[in-house]
């Protein structure tokens, strides 16, 4: 599996920006998704996961009720809406995937949140 992410850029506070995450293959929907984040001077972290059938989410508590992930398994797509955008947002976003732990890693988008 192959992914390609984008959507980053810099962004004021309290803006919106939606990342993406095509995946190559035609078995997209056997994969769970994912997003993490590295900050400068920072380990990366989970963000946010979705299951193969989109129903369930999962997400680290400081972007609860901001973020939101889904996916179209039509499109070998997964997105991130992110909302009310914090400066402590600022990091390269990495999309991942995998049948049981996150085996597969796409290239990384910056995001910039200015206060």
């Amino acid at each position: 599996v192959q992914l390609q992410a984008s959507g980053g850029g810099l962004v004021q506070a309290g803006g919106p920006l939606r990342l993406s995450c095509v995946a190559s293959g035609r078995t997209f929907s056997s994969y769970r998704m994912g997003w993490f984040r590295q900050a400068p001077g920072k380990e990366r972290e989970f963000v946010v996961g979705i299951n193969r059938s989109g129903i369930t989410t999962y997400y680290v508590d400081s972007v609860k009720g901001r973020f939101t992930i889904s996916r179209d398994n039509a499109k070998n797509t997964v997105y991130l809406q992110m909302n009310s955008l914090k400066p402590e947002d600022t990091a390269v976003y990495y999309c991942t995937a995998g049948l049981g732990t996150y085996d597969y890693w796409g290239q990384g988008t910056q995001v910039t949140v200015s206060s």
